[in-house]
């Protein structure tokens, strides 16, 4: 695997039913209001939008994410990611016991000077900040359908 190379997989387990959970990570323009570390969305057309993230390291990703699928049916999503980050984000939105499973799987190149630069040297930081940002984000999704709950 090449060192600018990452794949991440992450499960968020919430409190929350099935088709609210899928709403809200589909409304890709609502992020800010519940995740602190995207900063910024703006519309590039109905299927792409480019977010601003920064997570606790001092720099700021420039990401485009375009839908490939959103079936709501079979709780599928995926996305391709261009600019700072280059691949694919997917996840699975399952209902559990008490709630929902979402699973979220991304396979992505850093294709950001800086962080090709450092990789070599700095990739467990970036995994450490990947991580701090997917706490960040399972903790604001939560509290931000509890708030559509009352």
């Amino acid at each position: 695997m090449r060192v600018n190379a990452y794949q991440f997989r992450d499960t968020w387990l919430l409190s929350a039913p099935v088709p609210q959970v899928f709403d809200a990570v589909t409304d890709v323009a609502g992020y800010p209001r519940w995740w602190p570390d995207v900063r910024t969305v703006s519309r590039v057309d109905d299927d792409t939008a480019e977010l601003v993230c920064r997570a606790a390291l001092p720099y700021a990703l420039v990401i485009r994410m375009r839908r490939d699928e959103q079936d709501v049916h079979r709780g599928r999503l995926r996305v391709h990611l261009t600019g700072d980050l280059e691949g694919v984000l997917a996840a699975v939105v399952l209902r559990r016991p008490g709630g929902t499973r979402l699973e979220i799987t991304q396979h992505v190149i850093a294709t950001k000077r800086l962080l090709r630069a450092l990789s070599p040297l700095a990739r467990p930081l970036f995994q450490v900040n990947h991580a701090l940002m997917m706490r960040r984000g399972r903790r604001g999704l939560q509290s931000h359908l509890a708030t559509i709950a009352r």
